[in-house]
Parts: C-alpha cells; sequence; structure tokens
C-alpha cells in the first residue's frame, strides 16, 4: 500500500507536473534514447534536458547509462505503478464521469500541444 505522505511519491507527481518530462517519459515508453534525443523536440540545450531527465531520475521514473560522452535513458515504470496504485482509489470518481475524464485529456493534450509550439518559437 502506497502512503499518502511518501516522500516516493511526492517526488513522482513533482516530476509528472511538467510537460516537457511528460513529453519526456512519453518517448522514453516507446524506447531508449539519448539526452540530445530526448531535447531535440523542445530545441533545448543538452543542460536543459538533462536538468529534466534528473528530475525524472530523482523520482525514480528513469535510468541512465553513460556509454563513452553519449548518456542513453530509459523508462523505469516502477514508480509509475505506485503512482497508479495510489490514483486508482479515486477511480470511482472519474469512472462516474467520463465527460470529466476527456475534458481533463483534452487539456493534457492542448497544454502539450501548446508547449511544443512554445519552445518551436523561440527558435
Amino acid at each position: 500500500m502506497i502512503e499518502n505522505d511518501s516522500p516516493r511519491l511526492d517526488a513522482v507527481f513533482r516530476a509528472l507536473a511538467d510537460p516537457t518530462r511528460r513529453a519526456m517519459l512519453r518517448r522514453l515508453a516507446h524506447g531508449e534514447h539519448s539526452i540530445g534525443e530526448l531535447a531535440q523536440p523542445f530545441a533545448m540545450s543538452l543542460a536543459g534536458a538533462s536538468k529534466h531527465v534528473k528530475v525524472l531520475e530523482a523520482a525514480g521514473l528513469v535510468r541512465r547509462t553513460v556509454q563513452g560522452r553519449t548518456h542513453r535513458c530509459r523508462l523505469d515504470g516502477s514508480r509509475l505503478a505506485e503512482a497508479y496504485h495510489w490514483l486508482r482509489d479515486y477511480e470511482p470518481f472519474w469512472a462516474d464521469h467520463p465527460d470529466a475524464r476527456e475534458g481533463l485529456l483534452r487539456a493534457d493534450d492542448a497544454a502539450g500541444a501548446a508547449g511544443h509550439r512554445h519552445n518551436r518559437d523561440r527558435d
């Protein structure tokens, strides 16, 4: 059982609060990527991408290996599973309100798209 005051759970939700980090996790769900590959869609520096990866690592969501000068990242889903188990207690609230769930999903997608546009506009 996951405690409400778990520092590990707090770190996961803090890491997931940022749309850039959520997008990075989404990419890592499809396979391993280098820091440069994770930075590319956001037109951010390697240092900026590395800071995001460090937050994901601290939350236990990403594992990094170093191959020469290349840092390779892969998703570690165990902490996501812990967050899911905590959220599952609230499933009756969203399961009974499918329209609200659909609205939240659309808002999250729109926020992600806006973040990508914002990062492209900075170039």
